[in-house]
């Protein structure tokens, strides 16, 4: 297998990192396309025309007052669950990264194309548009934190247990398809966080559990043996808490 070029497609952040290991250390990996943070200005006008400008004021509120001081404090928390999946976030290697401007530019495509890989892994990327996913033959297949089609978005296990569903608490191996998270599924398994996590380690618990599961797909890509399934049921679309909503079942309901 070491012979198949995998290509990662990511952002730039700890996730990426520690997929591009684990991955490159089970496989190998030719290439990393790093796609740049989209400007501030085009995300928060695209934002405030979906969900209003209120929500997106309490987002980027709970953004800076929680989240990041959140992620601070866990630190030590996000290290330990790597550590015990035998995962690690070194930084990848720059002669393995190339930056483009979005995923779905023309530079990103002609990369895509001119490498022609046997399999992209997606990690943390704007959504990823038609004209990229079908520029190669080869599959793209994302690990997404959440079950879908219940839990599209972000913030999967999260959103479960505002909602009093454990059982929904968990991660998706997926196809990519041109919609949000409905690509059909490879494998899901559920996640049951301890009260020593949070909203800023729970991703990390799912990615933790959800590369397990990714090096299954791989095998089974590769072998010819995946069969997928599309998502059936509920099907909701879920985005970054305000910071009300946070402090509301902070308080009432006790999820960190």
């Amino acid at each position: 297998m070491k012979n198949k070029k995998i290509l990662l497609l990511g952002g730039n952040g700890l996730s990426t990192n520690v997929l591009f290991n684990a991955i490159n250390k089970q496989y190998g990996v030719s290439l990393v396309i790093i796609e740049e943070k989209e400007p501030l200005k085009v995300f928060l006008k695209r934002r405030i025309k979906r969900l209003g400008v209120s929500t997106v004021i309490g987002q980027i509120l709970f953004s800076l007052l929680i989240a990041s001081p959140l992620a601070y404090l866990s630190k030590g928390r996000v290290k330990e669950i790597l550590g015990n999946a035998d995962l690690n976030g070194e930084e990848i290697p720059s002669e393995k990264i190339i930056k483009v401007r979005s995923v779905n530019s023309s530079e990103a495509l002609n990369l895509i194309s001119k490498i022609n890989p046997d399999l992209i892994i997606v990690s943390g990327t704007r959504i990823i548009s038609k004209k990229i996913l079908e520029c190669v033959q080869c599959k793209f297949i994302n690990i997404h934190a959440g079950i879908t089609p219940k839990y599209r978005g972000v913030h999967g296990t999260y959103w479960a247990l505002i909602n009093n569903d454990i059982e929904n608490s968990g991660v998706t191996i997926h196809f990519l398809d041109d919609g949000i998270d409905t690509g059909n599924i490879i494998e899901q398994r559920r996640i049951s966080p301890t009260t020593r996590d949070n909203f800023v380690t729970y991703p990390f618990l799912q990615l933790s559990c959800g590369i397990e599961l990714l090096y299954n797909a791989i095998e089974n890509y590769f072998s010819d043996r995946i069969k997928p399934q599309e998502g059936g049921g509920e099907s909701n679309l879920y985005y970054h808490p305000t910071i009300t909503q946070y402090l509301y079942y902070r308080y009432i309901k006790g999820i960190k």
